[in-house]
């Protein structure tokens, strides 16, 4: 089991043409996620890749965003032993563990190299930052706001 003691409560261990480069040219790559009670594995998004996630033990709730041309409609399922669930390329996904104990995954990636884009990371902890005019202008909070998260990054 992956140490899953770190903030969101959840450690993800990918195998991709980085990791393993016999997958080369074969379109494929696998993670495993472990889930602390209460952990997600935060909003990202994979820019070359679908992925497939069955869940191997525990319970997840796990949702996608759709499309701006789609009115980034919001749609979540809870997923038990077995279960399965498929997120489109490129769209901001999630998974949360709402069992009683620890939860693991299993993801399938249509890509040797599918990149992983976590949200909060990439838009509060860039380097250098964001300016914090354009990121309260964004998010309609007070740049205070927006130092105290890029703070923590």
């Amino acid at each position: 089991m992956g140490d899953t003691s770190m903030g969101v409560g959840s450690n993800v261990t990918a195998v991709t043409v980085a990791e393993l480069p016999g997958l080369n040219t074969f379109g494929i790559s696998m993670a495993r996620i472990d889930f602390a009670p209460d952990g997600i594995n935060p909003p990202h998004t994979h820019p070359r890749a679908t992925e497939i996630l069955v869940v191997m033990s525990g319970s997840l709730e796990v949702g996608f965003v759709t499309s701006n041309q789609l009115d980034n409609r919001l749609l979540t399922k809870v997923l038990e032993i077995g279960d399965v669930f498929v997120f489109p390329q490129g769209l901001i996904h999630f998974q949360r563990n709402v069992g009683h104990g620890y939860a693991v995954a299993i993801a399938g990636l249509s890509s040797q190299n599918p990149g992983v884009i976590t949200i909060a990371n990439a838009v509060f902890g860039s380097n250098p930052d964001i300016n914090a005019d354009i990121l309260a202008k964004a998010f309609q909070v007070d740049k205070n706001v927006v130092y105290q998260i890029q703070s923590k990054f």
